[in-house]
């Protein structure tokens, strides 16, 4: 059985019943949505995904940093003048 990563959890016929309600009483927490018992999705608040989305996003951008170091004999060198 797969492990629930959340304090709350609620079936998705619950979720259906008053979504609204269900969000309010996580007050900011995730919620793990259940099907036949298994996490079938996880609920959010918006403000948490979007710190989700910058830290993916870091994280990528700084990969990419790490690439392009890696990559220094092939750098061509330019003066501030010539730019």
């Amino acid at each position: 059985m797969r492990q629930v990563l959340a304090d709350f959890s609620v079936s998705i016929s619950e979720l259906k019943k008053n979504p609204s309600a269900l969000i309010a009483e996580a007050s900011g927490s995730p919620v793990a949505v259940l099907n036949h018992n298994k996490p079938a999705a996880y609920l959010i608040p918006a403000a948490t995904y979007e710190a989700l989305m910058d830290t993916i996003e870091d994280y990528e951008l700084g990969k990419l940093v790490e690439e392009r170091r890696n990559d220094r004999d092939q750098a061509v060198s330019v003066s501030l003048d010539d730019l």
